[in-house]
């Protein structure tokens, strides 16, 4: 049962040392640390940190900012630590610490919190997606095989050229031609 912790700083500019000293006077046996942006969705030493981490270890951090960059991924993060049977506590917030009744609780108001902002998200999102279909705009990408290109297509595959062929010389993937072709034949 490993005491490990995690420490980021945002910019170059920053100096996580001070993070990594306080992770080892709380007991921190390993620690991995980094200097990335909170947004950035590829942390690779906090991935190091979450694969290294094994049930019975506690995950430490100074501040909870310094892991999780939502509300969401924050629940992501400890859902996947509880899976493997890791606690994880926060130095500067004593009510973040799944060791205990309270902190479980907290985390739980986390999760709906998470849930929360994922719902209004959706929301937002089907809601410009319906005022673009009253304004006539669809989305997805435009179509880049009209009639015009599908019938050259088939008449090209009725001249037995082959469908790599086809694709070469219609300037389309060999995937796009092979589902013209499905659809006209």
């Amino acid at each position: 049962m490993a005491v490990v912790g995690y420490a980021r700083v945002s910019t170059s500019g920053q100096d996580y040392e001070t993070q990594v000293a306080r992770l080892s006077v709380h007991g921190a046996d390993k620690i991995f640390s980094e200097k990335k942006s909170g947004l950035d969705g590829k942390r690779p030493e906090l991935a190091r940190c979450l694969e290294y981490v094994r049930e019975g270890d506690t995950l430490l951090v100074t501040k909870l900012d310094r892991l999780a960059r939502s509300t969401a991924d924050l629940y992501r993060i400890v859902t996947h630590l509880a899976d493997k049977g890791v606690a994880f506590k926060v130095l500067d917030d004593n009510l973040v610490d799944t060791t205990t009744r309270t902190g479980k609780l907290v985390m739980g108001i986390l999760a709906l919190i998470a849930e929360f902002e994922t719902d209004i998200r959706k929301e937002r999102q089907m809601e410009g997606i319906a005022k673009a279909r009253a304004e006539g705009r669809v989305g997805g990408r435009p179509k880049t095989i009209d009639a015009t290109m599908e019938a050259r297509i088939a008449e090209l595959r009725r001249s037995n050229l082959s469908i790599r062929k086809i694709a070469v010389e219609v300037g389309v993937s060999k995937a796009s031609i092979q589902k013209v072709l499905e659809r006209t034949s």
